[in-house]
Parts: C-alpha cells; sequence; structure tokens
C-alpha cells in the first residue's frame, strides 16, 4: 500500500457525512470547506495540490495545483494528520443532497475517471489531477468539457454526488446511454464516448438536450439522478423574485394577485 489505509463510516441518507477513522500519524486529504468536525489531536495544514508528489520540489507542486485548478478546484487543499494516540476521527459533509460514493482505488485498476467538483476526500497518497477527453465531441458536447478529474492510487477516496446514485457494471460491448449530466465516475476501461438524440423533434423539444452520453463496457459506471446543474435550475426559477415578491405559485390568480397586493411591477 502506497496510501495510508483508513477506516470510514458514512452518516445520514440524503445530507450524508464521511467519518474517517484514522491510527496515529495517519492523514486524510480533503477539498477546503469540506469539513464537518474533528477531534482536538487533529492537525490541520494546508498544501500545494494533493500532496502525494511531496518530493517533486516546488515546480511539481505548483503543477500539481495548476491541474486542479483546471477542473474547477482549489490550487490548495487540506491535510489532517492524528498527531495523538489510540484512534482519533474527523468528519467531511456533502455540499448538496446527495450520495457519498465510497471507492477502494484498489478494486478498479489504481484509477477512476470522475466529473468535476466530485472529490470530497481521500486517503493521503490518492493523487488528485485531470483526465483530458481525447474526442473532440466528447469534449464540446459531453457535459464535463474537454476535462474531467482523475483519481490515482491504492486507497480509498470519496467522491459526492446529487440525489440517488445508481451503479452498473457493464459487460463487454454492452453499451448504455446516460444523460451527459446525470454522469458521476467511470472506471477506466470505459469506452466514453456522446452521440446525439435522434429525430429534430425529440432533439429539440425532448426536453432532454441535443446529446447524450454513450458507455461502452467492459466496466463500471455510477450515475446521479440530480445533478447540482438541475438543482440550482430550479432553485433559480422557484425564487422570489421582483423585490421579493412570489410568482403566485399555486394560485389561480398568479401575476393578478400580485397587481391587487399592490404590486404592479410585470
Amino acid at each position: 500500500m502506497q496510501n495510508h489505509e483508513i477506516d470510514y463510516k458514512i452518516i445520514g441518507e440524503e445530507m450524508q457525512c464521511v467519518e474517517i477513522e484514522l491510527d496515529p500519524n495517519e492523514t486524510v486529504i480533503a477539498e477546503a470547506g469540506g469539513l464537518m468536525y474533528m477531534n482536538s489531536n487533529i492537525e490541520m495544514n494546508t498544501i500545494f495540490g494533493d500532496g502525494s508528489n511531496q518530493d517533486s520540489g516546488i515546480f511539481g507542486k505548483l503543477l500539481s495545483g495548476a491541474k486542479r485548478v483546471l477542473t474547477g478546484e482549489s490550487l490548495f487543499m487540506t491535510t489532517y494528520t492524528h498527531r495523538g494516540s489510540g484512534k482519533s476521527h474527523v468528519s467531511f459533509a456533502s455540499p448538496y443532497p446527495g450520495k457519498i460514493i465510497p471507492l477502494n482505488l484498489e478494486n478498479y485498476g489504481g484509477k477512476i475517471i470522475c466529473q468535476k467538483d466530485a472529490f470530497l476526500c481521500a486517503a493521503k497518497g490518492v493523487a488528485v489531477g485531470i483526465a483530458f477527453q481525447k474526442r473532440l465531441g466528447v469534449g464540446f458536447f459531453g457535459g464535463e468539457g474537454f476535462i474531467m478529474q482523475k483519481l490515482e492510487g491504492d486507497g480509498m477516496a470519496f467522491v459526492h454526488a446529487g440525489g440517488t446514485i445508481v451503479e452498473k457494471t457493464l459487460q463487454p460491448g454492452e453499451t448504455l446511454k446516460v444523460d451527459t449530466g446525470c454522469l458521476v465516475a467511470l472506471t477506466q476501461d470505459v469506452d466514453y464516448d456522446i452521440e446525439m438524440v435522434k429525430g429534430i423533434k425529440t432533439a429539440f423539444f425532448g426536453g432532454e438536450g441535443l446529446f447524450l452520453a454513450s458507455l461502452r463496457g467492459p466496466g463500471k459506471v455510477w450515475i446521479q439522478s440530480l445533478p447540482f446543474s438541475r438543482l440550482a435550475s430550479r432553485i433559480f426559477a422557484a425564487a422570489p423574485q421582483m423585490g421579493g415578491k412570489q410568482k403566485g405559485e399555486g394560485s389561480v390568480l398568479g401575476g393578478l394577485g400580485n397587481l391587487l397586493d399592490g404590486d404592479n411591477r410585470f
């Protein structure tokens, strides 16, 4: 094992957190802002990149951090190291309603590809990098662009996704078509491409977008039922507008109700 070997417990149903159990001198790395609580004998430090290349010098650390910036993450990460004796615990929370997926990278050939912003925390030694999409179609229309996150190592990593998580194991040659925003992660042997929705009416008026992700086995994929983009768009659409006035949801009067209420701004 090159990575620190950690134990964990996932707590909750819809707004989950993961509690990491550390032995003396064991370390877990996490994104800034994910901490929920920790014991007093846990030492926090801010580092460049992910801490997997500490012997690579300042240039290597800056390069690692710059790669993470390309995936939309911070230049820095935070390490949590147990400096006491016995067992100690640190916990990280989900950023929005969904599920935390534990991934033992050793079971997946040491590499998982996942969507941007999915990474939550991992055992020290796991490399958090970038994975460029080789096909132009996937890059332009695949929902995540040219760049996705790449988790490499032989330890535990934890990613987060929205809603319910469906795990699919694809047999050799088996193809699964997925909404591009619903794809969370896939193993390195899955062939990932995109295809345009057939039929002009379906493409433009079907409400599912112009493209679908085509995943060909063998391998494993993880799919989320509630992409954050969908959640954000629904919240934005339902948010109070016009100086805090509601849009008349549930009222047969609708905008007329606002007029009678003294608000004549339409």
